[in-house]
């Protein structure tokens, strides 16, 4: 049998829902720290080593945390009954 549940919520009920902490006052703080950062950038060799500092694995943590993320996400939607979620490239 397979059953499907839509909810209509907003992502703040959403949040609440699902127990997951309210990180808003911490964002506003890295979004205005990256935001200054940022307008201290005069040329590309200064942006590049920003985003060095920002993200330091570069590109390639970036994709190892976007493979989490979607692992995750694909043990969430199948109830977590083991299926291995599919790579996408």
């Amino acid at each position: 049998m397979k059953v499907n549940v839509e909810v209509e919520c907003s992502p703040e009920e959403a949040r609440r829902f699902l127990g997951l902490p309210d990180v808003t006052k911490a964002n506003d703080v890295y979004v205005d720290a990256l935001a200054n950062a940022m307008q201290g950038v005069g040329n590309f060799d200064q942006l590049q080593e920003l985003s060095k500092q920002v993200a330091p694995m570069g590109q390639m943590g970036l994709k190892l945390f976007q493979q989490i993320l979607e692992s995750g996400a694909a043990m969430a939607m199948s109830g977590g009954s083991g299926n291995k979620p599919k790579k996408v490239d």
